[in-house]
């Protein structure tokens, strides 16, 4: 379910990790540090799930504390709790993985029952709601759909959300992206991603090779590089932007199956995003100008990747 571009923005954070670290990484480390990184990556995931879920869920305890009043009226009788029964929900809280992986982080230690209850609140009184619980047959695709906007438009442009998000995951500023596309893709098929894995074997070799090729071919890389900074003095540019390039290059040079194209948009995309605002357009001038130099000595050699599932 991860898809490339989120693997190469995990390698990324890696390695500037790594550069940050005082002093060199013992033999290991960056592999270590790599795990950990998709490791919260996979905790701040299951915790968005179990959160929307929670949303969902609390009709039901709407439900109950009105018709508990002394007095109730016939409004707090009539709670109706459809989004409950939701069948994507429950096809999520059946996931055995899911289930594992809920009790693995002990999200419901760290769950806002009140925020939880204020989004629900939110999203009883819209109108997108209110056509959902209008209609009696349940439909896969209105069930998918009420549950995106309880994430996308509910959750995440609450400021009091992401506080709360912020406060309880470091990584919440580096993951925002990704999370939002993986929580949107996982609500389309949600049988389809295994909570106990963030990734299939074939990525997770990609990422460890990405990030250890980087590593080793540093000073290749950096001699490619150099001369095309002009000016401008290795330890000058951003400790970002030099890692960004870095990687593209060992993209071009050791990664076969993935064409340059693909490389060069995939690296000025995570520099505007992760970066300065003049990142994009100095990783893109940078890498087209290594790329054509590269292509010109014939050191660029790449394969067939129709049957790549990277």
């Amino acid at each position: 379910m991860i898809s490339r571009r989120n693997i190469r923005v995990k390698v990324m954070q890696t390695l500037y990790t790594i550069d940050s670290m005082a002093g060199e990484a013992k033999p290991g480390e960056p592999a270590a540090i790599l795990a950990k990184k998709l490791e919260q990556s996979r905790h701040l995931f299951t915790y968005l799930i179990y959160f929307i879920t929670e949303v969902a869920r609390y009709a039901e305890t709407d439900a109950r504390q009105k018709a508990s009043k002394n007095l109730p009226t016939a409004r707090d009788l009539a709670i109706n709790t459809k989004i409950a029964g939701n069948e994507v929900l429950w096809k999520i809280l059946e996931q055995p993985g899911f289930k594992a992986a809920v009790n693995n982080f002990k999200v419901q230690t760290i769950l806002d029952t009140e925020l939880v209850r204020k989004i629900y609140q939110q999203l009883a009184e819209s109108e997108e709601y209110k056509e959902y619980i209008e209609v009696q047959a349940r439909d896969k695709k209105s069930e998918r759909e009420i549950l995106d906007f309880i994430f996308n438009c509910l959750m995440l442009p609450a400021e009091d959300f992401i506080t709360h998000v912020e406060e309880n995951f470091i990584h919440w500023d580096d993951d925002a992206e990704m999370m939002q596309q993986l929580v949107v893709n996982f609500l389309q098929k949600p049988g389809s991603y295994d909570f106990g894995d963030m990734m299939s074997k074939e990525k997770m070799d990609f990422a460890k090779s990405l990030l250890q090729t980087t590593l080793e071919k540093a000073s290749v890389t950096l001699e490619l590089i150099k001369p095309k900074l002009k000016n401008w003095d290795a330890d000058r540019i951003a400790a970002l932007d030099l890692i960004i390039l870095q990687m593209g290059v060992c993209e071009f040079l050791y990664f076969e199956t993935i064409p340059t194209k693909v490389t060069i948009n995939e690296y000025i995309d995570l520099a505007k995003e992760y970066s300065t605002i003049q990142s994009g357009q100095f990783v893109n001038g940078l890498l087209d100008n290594i790329h054509k130099e590269l292509t010109a000595q014939d050191k660029i050699h790449k394969k067939s990747y129709k049957n790549s599932t990277l």
